[in-house]
């Protein structure tokens, strides 16, 4: 994606928009998202950098989206950018993500449903909480790792 056509995205009003009545508003056609704080931001970056994860992980305009928006705005008010901002922070936090950690996530939590469902047609009425439950997912996911490696 080139530089003007993210701008354009980004910023329509820079673009030949400014002054021009525009049907609707930005609010009615996005689902308000989530706040980002600067501190969330500025922190995201320092553990990307310690983990090696911010040049790997995200691309320059990714990058520089963070940057600027760290360094040039107090508040972001804006729904669009909130939203750009949390789908970067989100991408990564997924990538500075540990093995074990993506293990508990992908594997984990399906294998602890599988035996919460399991002990139920059994009759144990207390397993119900195990799908859910950080711990057993945790456990499920190490033994997985031991018993088939990083596969």
């Amino acid at each position: 994606m080139r530089k003007r056509e993210l701008l354009c995205r980004l910023s329509p009003s820079i673009h030949g928009l400014r002054g021009k009545q525009v049907e609707g508003t930005f609010k009615d056609k996005v689902a308000p998202s989530p706040s980002v704080s600067i501190n969330q931001i500025v922190r995201f970056k320092k553990t990307a950098l310690r983990r090696g994860v911010w040049y790997r992980a995200l691309n320059l305009v990714e990058r520089g989206i963070l940057d600027l928006t760290a360094r040039y705005v107090a508040v972001i008010k804006s729904a669009k950018l909130a939203k750009i901002v949390s789908a970067i922070l989100e991408k990564q936090k997924l990538a500075s993500e540990g093995v074990v950690d993506r293990l508990v996530r992908t594997v984990g939590f399906s294998s602890a449903e599988k035996v919460s469902r399991i002990a139920q047609s059994w009759g144990n009425r207390s397993a119900v909480s195990w799908g859910k439950d950080a711990g057993l997912a945790r456990y499920l996911a190490v033994t997985h790792l031991n018993a088939n490696g990083l596969n």
